[in-house]
């Protein structure tokens, strides 16, 4: 009996690991070495490229589900989420990590659970029956989550995100350091009058308060304690922390350069600047966080932000995933934490000299 894969192209007209030999005339066992990794200290450089250019030619591609059943996997990986389908960066999260699957040859099979803890408990156990070859854990916004019943039944990774048993590796923004960078944005124009604005008591308020706090006291400056406005996320939140900061206030007295909890603050933010007769970046800069899809570039000026890597959290769990699946090796319950690059735009200026 032929192998699955030849069962499989029987009568398709598909082209077969046996046609690819035939055609570069080297033996099947040849072109699996090609296939499946193995090339490299058994084939020299130019066989395997005389295999490479007939696949090529033929449209050959090994069948994925022959594959799997050798290696005992499926090439599926699984991506649980909470809420993160209905967030602006839910996209580019969820690219990078199909990206990277699919150039590793898996494919990735999405679940949203909605915050419903039984539902991903569920879908946890739907993908286990399914026999991925392992799972990403992502959530919308950065916290310590429960870890969803049956994740350590195999290789996990979460993102955006940290087990509240510390049991399992995470890919996170390095939410500090992008503090620093925001505050560094305004020294770097020579702002020495610099509040903050927004957010609450969530992991990510606190590392950005802190490490605004850090660059600032390196300077050896000290903010004032009414200059941390801590009015919430969103773009309400952000006129009346400003307005709080700014109306009524000598020019001599109210800070030169804001630096909000995100860009949605970071609009309130500008509209209450306009309201009470300032310019941006004149009178006053403004930093934003998260570099928001189809607002930050659009804002008047256009915003200044620090941007959360997404994109890069997804294609690092999926790195970290497909290494372990790889390897057969579980990675240390270790916390990689990603840069935040810096968007510039037109929001901050030199510091005005009064």
């Amino acid at each position: 009996m032929g192998s699955t894969e030849e069962q499989r192209s029987a009568g398709s007209g598909r082209a077969t690991s046996r046609d690819v030999a035939r055609l570069a005339g080297v033996s099947h066992t040849a072109v699996s070495f090609v296939f499946n990794g193995r090339a490299d200290g058994n084939l020299s450089p130019a066989t395997q490229e005389r295999i490479r250019e007939a696949a090529a030619e033929l449209g050959y591609r090994p069948d994925p589900v022959a594959r799997g059943l050798r290696r005992r996997r499926t090439a599926v990986i699984g991506l649980v989420t909470d809420e993160i389908a209905s967030s602006p960066f839910a996209g580019r999260l969820l690219r990078g990590a199909m990206e990277t699957a699919w150039d590793s040859d898996h494919l990735v099979l999405t679940v949203d659970s909605g915050g419903d803890r039984a539902k991903e408990d569920a879908a946890v156990a739907e993908l286990l029956d399914r026999r991925v070859d392992g799972i990403i854990y992502a959530a919308m916004s950065l916290r310590r989550v429960r870890v969803p019943e049956g994740l350590h039944r195999t290789h996990s990774v979460l993102a955006n995100c940290v087990p509240d048993d510390d049991s399992l590796p995470s890919v996170v923004p390095a939410e500090r350091a992008g503090g620093r960078t925001a505050a560094r944005l305004l020294l770097d124009q020579g702002h020495r009058r610099i509040a903050l604005v927004g957010g609450q008591d969530d992991i990510a308020s606190v590392e950005r308060l802190r490490g605004f706090r850090d660059a600032l006291r390196a300077e050896g400056i000290t903010v004032p304690k009414e200059w941390i406005v801590r009015t919430g996320g969103e773009i309400s939140g952000g006129h009346e922390g400003a307005t709080r900061l700014l109306d009524g206030v000598p020019a001599d007295r109210r800070p030169t350069g804001i630096f909000c909890y995100n860009d949605r603050v970071a609009a309130g933010a500008l509209h209450a600047a306009t309201r009470l007769g300032l310019t941006v970046p004149g009178d006053l800069s403004v930093v934003g966080y998260d570099d928001q899809e189809h607002m930050a570039a659009f804002l008047d000026p256009p915003l200044t932000s620090v941007a959360l890597p997404h994109r890069a959290m997804g294609e690092a769990a999926a790195r970290l995933l497909l290494d372990a699946i790889d390897t057969g090796r579980t990675p240390p319950a270790t916390v990689r934490r990603l840069a935040c690059p810096v968007i510039s735009r037109s929001s901050v200026g030199p510091a005005p000299i009064r």
